[in-house]
């Protein structure tokens, strides 16, 4: 795979703008740049876990987000556990409420991250105003005639470079995420999903239409999902769900409250897991989060 900082050129930062407020990007000869160390795995003792008592012992990998990406740990940013407090992007098309959720979150101490950059294909969406109101610098992507200033997806890969994202957490974001960005950020990128994957998910299942065709199909049970990203809508290994029952006079619009209530809860509780770097990884390829009171417990 192609070094995350060797896409990087000079040559794109005028084009990086935002619709009515311009972002001036960090040289790429910043000392504030994180420093390339090699990358390693950190091994953790395997465990059994009681769901899956019949099967034989796994092994467990944890990649931290410093050794992924190969920078080092800034002392003076550091958490007293020796975790760096993490730097995050977020991608809206809309409103951007589970990006409002897990700011607060961050706000109130209850996740050790910041965000960084907000992307949008929208420079006049609530997610995006929001962001600018709390001082979190915006960038356009993809370039389109309806978003002349937004970035090509190769630019957008070096743009968010130069912040040294850790984790690109999308919220509400409707376009099909880049394959350069995919490969940039391996298991890095998350998404949530207002159904129960894999049922209601792929290309056209997204916002009402997600809770109108639960309705329809008279399933019991719906709730929010969240994947890792791959390069498929909604095809992702499947990190955290949670519940909400469908009852039985539901309208899309109550459902989609109620489900909108637990997905912002289910977000920050994730952001908080993965700056935490509880995010394990099963050898099979499926990732699990350690309880943070109970490191013997996953879920």
């Amino acid at each position: 795979m192609e070094s995350l900082f060797g896409v990087c050129s000079n040559s794109f930062l005028p084009s990086i703008q935002t619709h009515k407020n311009s972002v001036f990007l960090p040289s790429f000869n910043s000392p504030h740049l994180p420093r390339i160390k090699s990358q390693n795995w950190v091994s953790l003792k395997p465990h059994n876990f009681p769901p899956f008592a019949a099967s034989k012992k796994r092994e467990l990998k944890c990649i931290s987000s410093d050794e992924r990406l190969g920078t080092s740990v800034d002392e003076d940013d550091s958490l007293k556990t020796g975790v760096r407090i993490k730097n995050l992007a977020v991608f809206v098309s809309g409103g951007g409420s589970n990006f409002r959720a897990i700011h607060e979150a961050i706000v109130r101490g209850e996740v050790h991250g910041r965000f960084v950059v907000l992307v949008t294909n929208k420079h006049d969406c609530g997610g995006a105003e929001y962001a600018r109101k709390n001082g979190i610098p915006v960038i356009i992507y993809p370039n389109t005639k309806g978003e002349p200033e937004g970035l090509s997806s190769n630019n957008l890969v070096a743009a968010l470079s130069t912040y040294g994202i850790d984790f690109i957490l999308l919220a509400g974001y409707l376009k099909l995420i880049p394959s350069e960005l995919i490969r940039a950020y391996p298991k890095s990128i998350l998404n949530i999903h207002p159904s129960l994957l894999p049922a209601f998910g792929g290309k056209g299942y997204y916002g009402q239409k997600v809770h109108k065709a639960v309705i329809a199909s008279g399933a019991r049970y719906s709730g929010p999902t969240i994947h890792f990203v791959d390069e498929n809508y909604d095809t992702g290994r499947i990190l955290a769900q949670r519940i909400v029952p469908v009852i039985a006079n539901d309208t899309a619009e109550e459902l989609a409250a109620r489900v909108l209530r637990q997905e912002h809860k289910m977000y920050a509780e994730v952001a908080a897991a993965i700056c935490d770097e509880r995010v394990i990884w099963r050898e099979d390829g499926v990732p699990l989060i350690q309880s943070k009171a109970n490191p013997e417990h996953y879920s």
